[in-house]
């Protein structure tokens, strides 16, 4: 059973939705700068989704409002109305943030006063964005939140495909969404690999990533359920690959082990060869080892003449929502034939063995390649196919 993506939606400093995302990168224009969310007197820059408009969800539950933002311009490209009815309707979701975080509050008043508000504590339970949303759209099928690190969002794609595959749903909204929060800024500062600078994915002289928050939302159909909807297929999600190589808790494995099990894994579950392979969405974070080693697994399964990017330059590194909102980039590029330039690259180190693409590039082909690494060795990959 083939699998359409039937619609796709995004948010992120790049753009409030798809064609404002596109506009940025093809003038690239990188909307980034100081935190404004919290008070913090780190000095790293971060990509902010500005002027969300001020309501109790957007300042309590941001992460559930990104995705929210971004699921109902993937049903509008799908042709779906809200709410659902009589559909066998999903929801797999990545996050690591999630609205978990916003209980910080909480423990701080807690440890000073004793006696507190419970309403954050409230929040940490409502925290989980797939039963969110399916409360929302009153969807009645499987609903899956998953925290995988920084694959979660490609994992919860790969998760969507398996219950179209079974027949267990008639459609999934599947990616990812994750806002910003102190606690993974300070994280990654603590762990030195956050840039003072706007992140430079390959380029040699790189010094680190940029967060950013957002949410990217893909409608998946089975192919006869879209056909019964009087629907012409356009494009596939047609592969999913994982492989965990357990290497270490924060560093990717020096040869790229698991990445590239993902990659051929997603490439079988395609039917696809790597010569069938027209360019590569990749993690591309902007930290010294995870673009080594990406850089070199690409080469090294693709070939020295690989067509590939980072789009983290346009929205920095959203976690959770990685996977999600580099699925949507790379299913657009697909679709108008064309990919960005990577942002920041300017030229490449002895230790990347291919460049990515330094302007935009018109593209021809069917099939692309969207990869993700994520803390714990975890590693995953799907094929997005054009007709």
């Amino acid at each position: 059973m083939k699998v359409v993506i039937s619609g796709i939606g995004t948010i992120s400093a790049a753009g409030f939705n798809l064609e404002e995302s596109l506009c940025s990168m093809k003038n690239g224009k990188r909307n980034a700068g100081p935190v404004s969310l919290f008070p913090n007197v780190l000095p790293y820059p971060v990509f902010e989704v500005k002027d969300l408009a001020e309501t109790v969800e957007t300042k309590s539950i941001r992460t559930f409002f990104l995705a929210v933002t971004a699921a109902k311009e993937a049903f509008k490209d799908a042709g779906f109305s809200l709410p659902l009815s009589g559909v066998k309707a999903g929801i797999c979701l990545g996050t690591t943030v999630a609205s978990q975080l916003n209980d910080i509050e909480f423990y701080s008043a807690f440890k000073k006063y004793g006696n507190v508000d419970l309403k954050p504590v409230d929040r940490y339970l409502r925290g989980n964005i797939s039963e969110a949303l399916a409360y929302l759209i009153k969807a009645t099928g499987p609903s899956v939140t998953v925290v995988n690190a920084c694959s979660s969002g490609t994992d919860a794609i790969g998760i969507a495909l398996s219950w179209l595959r079974s027949g267990n749903c008639d459609i999934v909204i599947a990616g990812g969404a994750d806002e910003l929060n102190r606690v993974p800024l300070c994280g990654f500062g603590s762990l030195g690999i956050l840039s003072n600078s706007l992140c430079a994915p390959f380029d040699r002289d790189r010094t680190g990533l940029n967060l950013g928050e957002g949410a990217g939302i893909l409608i998946l159909e089975r192919e006869d359920f879209y056909i019964k909807r009087g629907k012409t297929p356009l494009l596939y999600l047609s592969g999913y690959g994982s492989a965990a190589d357990s290497y270490h808790l924060t560093a990717p494995h020096p040869e790229g082990k698991g990445l590239e099990s993902a990659i051929k894994k997603a490439l079988s579950d395609s039917g696809i060869s790597k010569m069938d392979v027209c360019f590569v969405n990749a993690h591309g974070t902007g930290t010294i080892d995870n673009d080594k080693v990406e850089s070199t697994v690409l080469s090294r399964v693709f070939g020295e003449n690989v067509r590939y990017f980072s789009t983290k330059g346009y929205t920095g590194h959203t976690l959770g929502g990685a996977g999600g909102i580099e699925a949507v980039f790379s299913a657009a590029a697909l679709k108008h034939g064309w990919i960005p330039a990577s942002a920041g690259f300017l030229s490449k180190g002895d230790e990347i063995p291919v460049s990515p693409v330094a302007v935009n590039t018109t593209i021809s082909g069917s099939f692309a390649v969207s990869t993700s690494l994520a803390f714990g060795g975890n590693n995953a990959a799907i094929v997005i196919e054009k007709v």
